[in-house]
């Protein structure tokens, strides 16, 4: 079900489709890492302005596409400045996301204890990912937040995932690097 029609979708839904068919998630991410950098800095792929307009509530996540034969779906985040997520994971889906507009910072964690819905994490790594350039994750090294490190301008990054990803789980700080995990039901915004 495709969402919206923009500059470069065919283009993009297909480099997706070639990714997705028949590869483990090691070399499909790799593949759609590389195809999603080429069609960012060639300017292939246009999105629709409304994924320039952020949301004073919250970074917004507006549904480019659903593949309902390949499964995976692609959203558009709107980052304004300073927002970000809570330590959150993808419920044991893979991700791979390109930057649009401004940059991204993703914190990486690794889980290292848990005792019933209490988490423990440490910081292993953070990254800033500016235009035309993408990154990813696999299950089980899923934990991490990503923000728009910039105080004076958005940031826009694409995420395609695995599957429709309509939850996910955040996890609250609780003291002494514990965290309570808590289910969150993700929801799409209006396109303005």
């Amino acid at each position: 079900m495709l969402a919206r029609t923009f500059s470069g979708c065919d283009e993009l839904i297909n480099s997706i489709d070639k990714a997705v068919r028949g590869q483990e998630p090691e070399a499909l991410v790799q593949s759609l890492r590389t195809s999603m950098c080429k069609l960012i800095r060639g300017g292939d792929v246009q999105l629709p302005d409304c994924c320039f307009h952020p949301q004073a509530s919250g970074y917004a996540r507006r549904e480019l596409y659903r593949s309902e034969n390949l499964g995976y779906s692609v959203i558009a985040m709107t980052w304004a400045p300073g927002q970000g997520t809570p330590i959150h994971d993808h419920c044991g889906m893979w991700c791979v996301e390109g930057v649009f507009a401004g940059a991204i910072e993703v914190v990486q964690f690794e889980l290292t204890d848990q005792q019933d819905d209490l988490f423990r994490f440490e910081r292993r790594g953070s990254i800033q990912a500016g235009v035309g350039s993408a990154g990813s994750l696999i299950p089980p090294h899923e934990y991490h937040t990503i923000a728009n490190p910039f105080p004076d301008e958005i940031a826009v990054s694409v995420h395609v995932y695995s599957a429709t990803m309509i939850r996910c789980h955040v996890f609250e700080p609780q003291g002494d690097h514990w965290f309570k995990r808590v289910p969150k039901t993700l929801g799409l915004d209006e396109w303005v």
